[in-house]
């Protein structure tokens, strides 16, 4: 970059001559090292045989009118295909989602496993501990490999056909009303397509 700009100034100077002033000043920018991922054993998707086994969550965003963001934490059973729950905020956490989940748990029961990606929510301090103190298994999928979470992809892209590209959201409370009206048709009417 220096090399460019000094050239562009109207310097007439070698590259490698740069580069090695560059390095003997001790100008080095440092690379950001990247965050890596710990590798986990890749789990085969099976489809549970029951109810309440396991549960697959990813987020989907959207944008309102006027431009603010819609994070929506989408919740399905993969025994049943059963959307569980749709949160529309602006921002999910950890400690929110925990608290999500705490309330899932006093009306419908919790789950053996919790599929996701790997998402800081979901691979974070809260959601590691909330899910060790109930005794529920996290498996996350392999980064950049969706179809190990295919449940939920195939639900996300129902969700984002039928419901956040069919309606222009002027707000989040709007965008609450809408997106659970069509979680219930979802639910109710799903079987007889």
């Amino acid at each position: 970059m220096i090399y460019l700009k000094l050239r562009q100034s109207g310097w007439v100077v070698n590259h490698k001559r740069v580069e090695r002033l560059y390095g003997l000043a001790g100008l080095q920018v440092r690379r950001r090292k990247r965050k890596k991922v710990p590798l986990r054993d890749r789990q085969p998707l099976v489809r549970p045989i029951a109810a309440n086994q396991v549960w697959s969550m990813d987020f989907v965003f959207d944008r309102t009118a006027e431009g603010r963001v819609i994070k929506c934490l989408t919740i399905v059973d993969d025994a049943t295909h059963e959307s569980i729950a749709i949160v529309a905020e602006r921002a999910i956490g950890g400690y929110p989602l925990t608290r999500l989940l705490d309330q899932l748990a006093s009306t419908r029961g919790l789950p053996q496993v919790i599929r996701t990606d790997n998402g800081k929510e979901f691979c974070g301090r809260a959601m590691l501990t909330w899910a060790q103190l109930r005794g529920i298994q996290l498996r996350h999928i392999e980064p950049g490999k969706p179809n190990q979470n295919a449940y939920i992809e195939s639900f996300n892209g129902w969700f984002r056909g039928e419901c956040l590209s069919e309606h222009w959201f002027t707000g989040l409370a709007l965008a609450w009303v809408l997106i659970e009206s069509w979680r219930r048709e979802y639910n109710e009417e799903r079987s007889k397509k």
